[in-house]
Order: C-alpha cells, then structure tokens, then sequence
C-alpha cells in the first residue's frame, strides 16, 4: 500500500470549513426569512428573490434575473412562471428584439413586495441585534473583502479561458 502525505489523510473539518459554513448560514437565514413571507403570500424563497430583483431593476430577463439571484436559469424560470400565473409578474417582448422577454412586476406585485420588504428589513434588524456596531462594520468590510476576492478569481479564470 503506497504511503500517503498528511495532505491526503487529513479529513476536512467542515464545521471549520468557510464555504460549508456559508452556504449553511446562508441557507438558514433564507428558511427563516421565508417563514415570514410563505404562508402569508405564498411564495418560495425563489420566488421572493426574482420580486425583490425586480422591484430594484423593473424590468429585465429571466438571463438577467438567473445572473442577479444566484440561482440556476430553470428554477428562475420556474419562478417566473409560478409568479405569472399568481398575477404579481408579467412578461413582456423586449421592444428592441420580438424574441427577448422582460419581466417586470404587476400592481399586485408590487403591492405583495412593499408588504414583505418590512418583514425581511425586521428580520434582518432582529438577527443583526446580537452584533454590536463594530461588529457590523467588520462583518461588511469581510463580506466585500471576500467578494473582491471572488471578483478577481473569476476574472482571472476568464483571462485564462481566452
């Protein structure tokens, strides 16, 4: 049996690991936040996402949306659809080609979207309660250290693509 580094046999600590950490908090912060606005309105945490997107960009497409949210094109789709048939978004054709659609947010829309933004902003003042200011202004200068961070890595990576 061929001997292996300490590299190799180490085991990965997950509870230690950054990005398993991430995606953990992340995912719990949006299962919480979506018990506020489920069952009342009836819409998934995909769905919240495109109606938030969208009450900031107004009208844009599904690409632009999928781009935005951080979610898969079908499960943008999917959204989308659920939330045209809920009458809170509609499609429209892009006036500069037939073939493209926007989506944009219907009166209705609009009115299920300035009744969670107060839940999600109370939410988020809840949760942020435990950190004190200092904390806080740590926490954003960490989040865009590690965004520029990811920023690079990926600009890189399509340098090295071309």
């Amino acid at each position: 049996m061929p001997e292996q580094s300490d590299a190799e046999t180490d085991m990965l600590d997950l509870d230690r690991f950054l990005p398993y950490r991430l995606a953990v908090i992340a995912a719990r912060v949006s299962k919480a936040l979506s018990t506020l606005y489920a069952e009342r309105f009836g819409i998934s945490i995909p769905e919240w996402r495109v109606i938030a997107h969208l009450a900031r960009a107004e009208r844009i497409s599904v690409r632009d949306i999928q781009a935005r949210v951080n979610l898969d094109k079908v499960k943008v789709s999917r959204a989308v659809s659920r939330l045209e048939a809920a009458g809170l978004v509609r499609k429209l054709a892009k006036a500069s080609d037939n073939r493209l659609l926007e989506i944009s947010l219907t009166e209705r829309g609009w009115s299920v979207y300035r009744q969670i933004v107060p839940l999600a902003t109370g939410f988020e003042r809840d949760l942020l309660g435990v950190l004190d200011p200092a904390d806080r202004a740590a926490l954003e200068r960490i989040f865009g250290s590690l965004n520029e961070r990811l920023d690079e890595t990926a600009a890189r990576d399509a340098a090295a693509e071309d």
